[in-house]
């Protein structure tokens, strides 16, 4: 008889765990609050505007198709990539900065706007490939439960090139003092929820990705890769549930034996929880079976909240890329009300995300839909007028660089922030990424994926790897991993 996999969760962690373990054998059935698959990367549609709720990069593509070729599938049997050229595009206080896909024509932007800095950009991108590879197929797929993990003399010799003691900013300080190539080369930490000066120099394997890897959009969205997370679940035989919110578990020893909806009682051999690592553990484990303290969680790093705007306008947006960064600010008065004295910014960066620019698809013919973020420190309560107030804000920086109020041709209108992380999601103190990846919640350091419990494991954007959907996709394998090891089929 087969063992049961119970996943709370349909989100990449949840998904990806769910296709791993029902491949190696297991009766896996996911359980899911919401109405669909995706989790923080569901899709909203409205009188023709189609928009992602969650990510929109489609970044490190090398981790996807791993993902699939398990399988022995490709991205390819489920959904359609186009890389974008440019790949996104800047503002700045003078206007926007393109940053193109070619590496050559990378590499004469930096040379035009500090000469002789291609050189050292080719340097500082072959030392960041390195890191990659040795960061993600050595260290992020590493279930980090014990530092003897690590005790290996790839890993060991790897470990001294890794820069996990030295910050991001001062290595690219000696790439570049230009103060605009400077800020395109620490923008991917922002990913990671960390300023750059308290992230590890590690992560400029973001920028091997951001340049060489480059950046892609599946057609019809980031909720076109759920979907294929979802079809290839089903075909390994993943059972899926739905509007089936976990409200918590009956017991057998120190293992759990079931997991409750309501009265419904789920039985279960084994249990993946891809939902909120402290919600789980602190709302629906009993006090006697939770690893953590409510003043540990209390204390974690977390990276940003969110604002988030999902604009359908009624016209066509000129002079900004499908991807557009609004760094018309000052980064690091923008980072310190974020990170050091979280506060609501005075002038925030922001983020905008136009999928109709590269697919028809995503609004009515001659018209856009418009998605803007705002980075935002966690726990900060919001109103109505205080979104109606930051909207304001960035119609105006965004009228000055363009020259078009985007206000007298929105059509419709929704915006989430942190009530709606912790009321859609049960989102840690309205966390958007999960942990920031300082140097202190790397690896061992972060919340184990194993619970106290026997047969409880966590997977997603607070556990190892960390934050962002590549990290969550390894974290389901992870999991997997570690469960077909300690709970096997025979």
């Amino acid at each position: 008889m087969k063992k049961k996999a119970i996943v709370i969760g349909s989100g990449f962690a949840g998904m990806s765990s769910a296709a791993y373990l029902a491949q190696a054998g297991y009766e896996v059935e996911v359980l899911e609050m919401h109405d669909g698959p995706g989790g923080r990367g569901r899709q909203w549609v409205h009188e023709g505007y189609t928009f992602d709720l969650g990510p929109s990069f489609y970044w490190m593509p090398d981790v996807f198709e791993t993902f699939f070729g398990h399988f022995g599938k490709k991205s390819s049997d489920y959904y359609e990539l186009r890389r974008l050229d440019p790949s996104y595009s800047i503002y700045f206080e003078d206007g926007p900065m393109p940053i193109p896909a070619q590496m050559s024509e990378i590499e004469a932007l930096f040379d035009r706007l500090e000469p002789g800095s291609a050189v050292r950009l080719r340097a500082f991108l072959k030392d960041a490939e390195y890191k990659y590879r040795v960061g993600i197929d050595d260290l992020v797929r590493k279930p980090s439960r014990s530092v003897l993990e690590f005790a290996d003399v790839r890993i060991l010799t790897g470990l001294l090139r890794m820069d996990l003691l030295r910050s991001i900013r001062s290595s690219i300080a000696k790439v570049v003092s230009h103060p605009k190539l400077r800020q395109l080369l620490e923008f991917p930490v922002l990913f990671l929820g960390a300023t750059p000066s308290n992230t590890p120099a590690l992560y400029s394997l973001m920028n091997y990705s951001d340049f060489a890897q480059g950046t892609w959009y599946p057609v019809g969205g980031m909720y076109s890769v759920v979907q294929g997370f979802y079809q290839l679940a089903q075909e390994q035989g993943v059972k899926f549930h739905f509007n089936q919110e976990v409200t918590g578990f009956a017991y057998e020893g120190k293992s759990i034996s079931g997991v409750y909806v309501g009265n419904t009682l789920h039985t279960a051999d084994v249990v993946v929880a891809s939902a909120d690592y402290a919600h789980v553990e602190q709302k629906l484990v009993k006090p006697e079976f939770r690893r953590y303290t409510a003043n540990y969680w209390a204390k974690r790093k977390m990276a940003p909240s969110a604002f988030m705007y999902y604009l359908g306008l009624d016209t066509k947006l000129t002079g900004l890329e499908h991807h557009t960064l609004f760094f018309d600010a000052d980064f690091d008065t923008h980072a310190d009300a974020i990170y050091t004295n979280p506060r609501w910014p005075e002038k925030p960066l922001f983020y905008l995300s136009i999928a109709s620019a590269t697919d028809p698809s995503a609004a009515p013919e001659g018209k856009d839909a418009l998605v803007i973020l705002i980075p935002m420190a966690t726990g900060l309560e919001d109103d109505d007028a205080t979104r109606q107030r930051y909207l304001d804000m960035v119609a105006e920086r965004m009228k000055a660089q363009i020259g078009m109020d985007i206000r007298e041709h929105i059509v419709i209108q929704r915006s989430f922030a942190y009530r709606d992380f912790v009321k859609e999601y049960h989102a840690h103190r309205g966390n958007a990424y999960g942990l920031a990846n300082t140097l202190d919640q790397t690896a061992i350091l972060k919340p184990s994926l194993k619970g106290k419990l026997n047969n409880l494991y966590y997977a997603g954007q607070l556990t190892v790897p960390g934050p962002g959907v590549p990290p969550c996709i390894i974290s389901g394998e992870v999991v997997a991993r570690e469960i077909t090891k300690e709970h096997p089929l025979v």
